[in-house]
């Protein structure tokens, strides 16, 4: 019997985080960087308006945009696509060189104004918004460092900026963000 619990701990423990992210829609799995972290959460890279139709499809009630409206690859009239779909529309510009907590706590307040509406957080290529998603699901939704962090990685090591970024808003919220395996180590920069 000693033998057959350590065996179950590792399979509870390898369950756990093998169900982080959860397998998505086939159609939503065509969208850039798609990933789905529950039942009403999901972040993803840039939507065409072709999928925009298949994220309505899915129940999704509302979609988050955190990048800005004149990136090449933006959809300039996403707000009315989304809008004729049925579903809520919000945008926080967010700079990606320069991350405010500001603008996290804008995102957070209006997730948690209706917990239960599924929504899908986006940027460009679901960086930022990973960034975003693991910082909600740590402080709102009790998910685990390693966890959250071990889907951001799905997408992205963060850069220097976005490690700092992070770290502030986790110590703002009293969390530590070490972790067993967490290598908080920015990549090197691009073409080194």
């Amino acid at each position: 019997m000693k033998k057959l619990v350590p065996v179950i701990m590792s399979v509870s423990i390898f369950s756990s985080v093998s169900l982080a992210l959860e397998e998505p829609a086939p159609a939503l799995s065509e969208v850039i960087n798609f990933r789905q972290y529950s039942d009403r959460f999901a972040s993803a890279g840039q939507p065409t308006r072709e999928q925009y139709q298949s994220i309505a499809e899915e129940g999704f009630e509302r979609v988050v945009y955190i990048a800005f409206t004149n990136n090449p690859n933006a959809l300039s009239d996403a707000d009315q696509v989304v809008k004729e779909l049925g579903m809520e529309y919000m945008q926080v510009p967010v700079d990606f060189s320069n991350p405010l907590p500001d603008e996290f706590y804008a995102f957070a307040d209006y997730m948690e104004r209706n917990r239960d509406k599924k929504t899908l957080l986006h940027c460009q290529v679901n960086a930022r918004a990973t960034a975003f998603s693991f910082l909600y699901r740590v402080i709102y939704d009790d998910v685990s460092i390693m966890d959250a962090k071990t889907d951001m990685n799905t997408v992205w090591q963060p850069n220097e900026v976005w490690r700092d970024f992070i770290f502030e808003v986790l110590a703002q919220n009293n969390i530590d963000p070490e972790c067993a395996g967490c290598d908080w180590t920015p990549p090197p920069p691009r073409g080194q």
